[in-house]
């Protein structure tokens, strides 16, 4: 071969600058179609999940709204000078109680949230000091909260109460007597008994109602107020 057919084929060879654009051009269309190819599943992928996840989140939310609905509200309080609603419920001891059963006296009804707890008990236990000046005021004192019977007679016995224990689990007497109703607790809504005192007159009549009651000292303003009726 001539030295002038060599310089020739060598220039059209892939070596020459003419090729090596046309490779590279053709290497970087190929790199840009696998790179979109590669992409283009991950942007579904991520959107998809993006989507999910901001369907999960307004479901949450949704769950969220409906568990925070604020619970059905207490019937309406009693009021004084109202008659007082008539009941017939266990007491401790396996006996029944009724209003009935104390037409003609003075009659003080305190309802407390649970047996057995610090406020509870220190509320009872003031009541029983006080019991026999209630009798001499011509009046009856009852305990009420929802725990059932056991659990009224082990309060009873662990403390040595003195004044009858009601059990109303159904919550009857405790939304008649307006002791039954919302609460809160720790940012937390939620129905329970209201811890509040009833003094029935002798003529079967509300006299006075406590609510919110605070336990310290409150034994003794019930009984003043009984012995002014």
């Amino acid at each position: 071969m001539s030295k002038k057919s060599r310089k020739k084929s060598s220039k059209t060879s892939s070596g020459s600058p003419t090729a090596k654009k046309k490779t590279a051009k053709t290497r970087a269309a190929t790199q840009t179609r696998s790179a979109k190819t590669q992409r283009t599943p991950a942007r579904k992928s991520t959107g998809t999940i993006a989507k999910a996840g901001s369907h999960k989140a307004a479901s949450k939310q949704l769950k969220s709204s409906k568990s925070a609905a604020p619970p059905a509200t207490a019937k309406s309080a009693l009021a004084e000078g109202q008659k007082a609603p008539a009941f017939r419920l266990p007491r401790d001891g396996g006996d029944v109680v009724t209003l009935a059963d104390y037409a003609g006296r003075k009659l003080v009804l305190f309802f407390y949230p649970r047996a057995d707890t610090p406020g509870c008990t220190r509320e009872a236990i003031d009541f029983t000091r006080l019991v026999g000046a209630f009798a001499a005021a011509g009046t009856a004192v009852l305990g009420i909260s929802a725990d059932p019977l056991k659990a009224q007679e082990k309060f009873r016995d662990k403390h040595r109460l003195g004044v009858p224990l009601i059990s109303d689990e159904k919550h009857e007497m405790l939304e008649a007597y307006g002791a039954w109703g919302q609460k809160s607790m720790y940012g937390k809504s939620f129905l329970g008994i209201l811890r509040t005192t009833v003094l029935v007159g002798a003529d079967g009549k509300v006299a006075r109602v406590w609510r919110n009651v605070r336990v310290d000292g409150h034994a003794d303003e019930v009984l003043e107020a009984a012995r002014s009726l």
